[in-house]
C-alpha cells in the first residue's frame, strides 16, 4: 500500500493538486484519442482524401490530361 499513500499524498490530498490532476490526465486522454481517431480516419480513407487526390487534380486542371486521347 506503499504506492497507494504516495499518490494520494502527492495528486489527491488537496483540492488544487486533485483538480489539476484531473484536468491533465482529462485534457491528455482527449489528445491521445483525438490522435489516433484522426490516424485510424486517415489510414481507412487512404486515397479518397483532398490530400491525396489534390495533385491528380492539379495535374488535371493544367492541361496534363491523359485520359482524355482524341
Amino acid at each position: 500500500m506503499p504506492l497507494s499513500n504516495t499518490i494520494y499524498n502527492s495528486l489527491f490530498r488537496r483540492n488544487t493538486t486533485m483538480l489539476f490532476t484531473v484536468f491533465a490526465t482529462a485534457f491528455g486522454i482527449q489528445l491521445a484519442f483525438d490522435t489516433g481517431s484522426e490516424r485510424l480516419w486517415s489510414a481507412i480513407n487512404r486515397g479518397r482524401q483532398w490530400q491525396d487526390v489534390k495533385p491528380i487534380v492539379m495535374a488535371r486542371a493544367e492541361g496534363g490530361d491523359d485520359d482524355e486521347e482524341e
